[in-house]
Formats: structure tokens, sequence, C-alpha cells
């Protein structure tokens, strides 16, 4: 529409001409919307609300008389009530770059008084309180002209060429390195020892892989060698057991030689013993009766008493077997056999008896008669 005018939302709209709406105002303000501006009657001008930036660069001295150069940065604005947008509009709509200026010289004024009154340490370890001291100070100054500060910040102090920030620092800066290096040294021992842990236990792990593998390797070397002496193992066993059963056959070869050779040599030899004891008895009861029968010159009773001594004879010959280990291979044979014998040695010591009793008593005939011839007749 012709004549109506809308400012921008970071903007004051100065309409000026006429006296409606103004007040004490040289001008009317609208902000936040629009209105109809009459061409002819009426002049419209537009005032910035936006951010605005100032900077300071300025040499003060502080209260040790020590020169230091400040730099800071204030972040202003218009205010955005009325008066403010009046004030401000009065003094900067036609030329609006001033307000850095302005602002600039206001807080390089506050900041030189305030630095004044303050050391070096406090203006180091405390920058927050000089800024807030400055925006404070500043505040009703700014106000007059239709400026407000959003902030303020000290970018940095330098003291020039006399070292005194560096020497205050120089302490701090000793036991910030000394415990940097502390720290340093911390690090590089708690790194050593990690990596002797590390090598201590990779040697650990290797000490235990080969414990394993020498291990692994001794059992595989034993059952090798069990599998290499289990056929000579076995071999061995079996030699053994026939050597066993050799040692066991040889035995009882060894046995039924000897009872062969008690058969054949030994019981033959106690019978003959036995044989040659019966028959030396009988000589010894042949002489007894030869002496009873040369005494007596009874051939009858010295027939008789032989009949009456042969089952004597056979007892003691049949007593001396009995004391003897005959073997009987025949049976019942053989047992008449063995009795048969015994009445046939019988027989046979008494025909010896006879025989030498029939010798002996022709030897006394003989010696008698001898004994008579040589005797002659007795005067």
């Amino acid at each position: 529409m012709f004549g109506y005018r809308v400012p921008a939302p970071d903007q004051a709209m100065l309409i000026s001409g006429g006296r409606r709406g103004m007040g004490a105002a040289p001008f009317r303000v609208v902000t936040g919307h629009g209105t109809f501006v009459s061409p002819v009657f009426r002049k419209t001008r537009f005032l910035t609300l936006a951010m605005c930036e100032a900077e300071v660069d300025e040499n003060c001295v502080t209260h040790q008389g020590i020169a230091l150069t400040v730099r800071a940065v204030i972040a202003f604005k218009v205010g955005n009530d009325t008066e403010s947008i009046v004030n401000a509009g009065q003094r900067f709509l036609s030329d609006q770059d001033q307000m850095s200026v302005l602002t600039g010289r206001i807080f390089a004024g506050h900041l030189r008084a305030i630095i004044g009154s303050m050391t070096v340490e406090e203006i180091v370890t405390e920058r927050q309180k000089l800024a807030t001291e400055v925006l404070e100070t500043s505040k009703a100054e700014m106000a007059k002209i239709g400026l407000i500060v959003d902030s303020l910040q000290i970018q940095s102090i330098d003291d020039g060429q006399t070292g005194y920030i560096a020497a205050m620092a120089a302490p701090h800066q000793a036991a910030i390195q000394r415990q940097a290096k502390i720290a340093q040294a911390q690090a590089t021992q708690a790194s050593a020892e990690a990596e002797q842990a590390a090598a201590r236990n990779q040697a650990e792990y290797a000490r235990q892989t080969a414990i394993v593998r020498a291990q692994y390797s001794a059992e595989v070397e034993r059952a090798q060698a069990q599998a290499a002496q289990a056929g000579p193992l076995a071999a061995a066993h079996a030699q053994q057991e026939v050597l066993a059963a050799q040692t066991e056959l040889a035995q009882r070869a060894a046995e039924l030689r000897e009872q062969q050779l008690v058969a054949e040599v030994v019981r033959p030899a106690e019978a003959e013993a036995e044989r040659i004891r019966v028959l030396a008895l009988a000589e010894a009861e042949r002489m007894k009766i030869q002496a009873e029968a040369a005494a007596s010159h009874d051939r009858v009773a010295l027939d008789r008493m032989l009949i009456d001594q042969l089952p004597l004879i056979v007892k003691e010959a049949a007593g001396g077997l009995a004391g003897a280990n005959v073997n009987v291979l025949n049976g019942a044979d053989g047992l008449g056999e063995i009795a048969a014998g015994l009445v046939g040695q019988g027989l046979t010591i008494l025909e010896s008896v006879r025989q030498n009793l029939g010798t002996s008593r022709a030897v006394a005939d003989g010696e008698g008669t001898a004994r008579t011839r040589h005797l002659g007749p007795v005067e």
C-alpha cells in the first residue's frame, strides 16, 4: 500500500514530522509492526537494534606502577525500550558507526580507572572481577546514550618488556614443569613396568608353552618307546613262559629219572643187601645148629631141627624184604614170584646146611678115627 512502512525485526523506525504521538520526543518510534506514513508530511529513518562490537586496546598502569596493555571486546546494542531508542537515535542516527567508537572510549576510561586500583596479581588472576567492575561503572553512562552492554571480555594482558607477569608465573611454571616431569617420569615408569610385566607375561607364557610341549614330547616318546618295546616284551614274556614250562618239564623228567634210578639201582641194591644179611643170619644159624648137632651126633634130631628152623629162615628173609621198597610191576603174578623166591631161598639155605653138616660130620668122624689110631690101644 502506498505510504505504508514496516521496519525490520532488528530495526526501530523513527518517524519525524507532525506532532501526533511523539510526546516529548522529536520523532515517533515504531518497532515490530508497520504503520502508514504520509510521504509528503512525514520522514522515516531506521535505527539498528542489532548487536554491535567495540574493541579496546589500552595502556594502563596498575596500583604497583607497572604498565600493562589490556585488550578487551565489548558487545553492546541499543536498548529495546523507547527511551533508549530515542536517546540513541538523537546521538547516532546520522552516523551509527560512532556507537562503537564512543563505547570503546567509554570503556577504555573505566578500564584505566579500575586497573589503577588493582595489582598485577589481581588483574591476572581475577579477570572476571575486572570485567564485572568495568561493566558496573559504565552501566549508567551507557544508559544515558541509549546503549546497553551484553558482555565484556578481557582478551589479553601484556606487561611489555618488564617481564613481571613472566616472573610471577615462573614459580607456577616451575611447579607445573616439575609436576609435568614427575608425571612424565611416572608415565615412563608405568610404561616400563607395563613393558616389564608384558615381558614377564610373555616369558611365563613361553615357559608354560615349553613345559607343555616338553610334556607332550615326553608322552609321545614314552608312547613310542612302549610301542617299540611291546614286541620284544611280548617275545620275552613268551620266552619266559617257554623257559618256565621247560624248567617244569625238566624237573618232572629229573623226578622221573630219580624214581627210575631208585627203582633200577637203589631198590635192587637194598634187596641185595637184605639178601646178604639174610644169608649171613642163616649162616650164623647154620653154625649154631651144626655145633649143636656135632654135640649130640643125632642126625634125626638135626634134620628135625632144620625143618623146625625153616619157617624162621623164611620169615627172616621176608622180614628183610618188608623194609625194602620193592616195585611190583606184574600184579598178583609178581607177588607169587616173590613168595616162591622166598621159599626157594629157604630150601636152598636148608640144603646148604645139610651139606655142610654132612661134610662136617665126615670130617669129624675121620678126625676121631685118626685120633683113635694115633692113640692106639690103651694099655
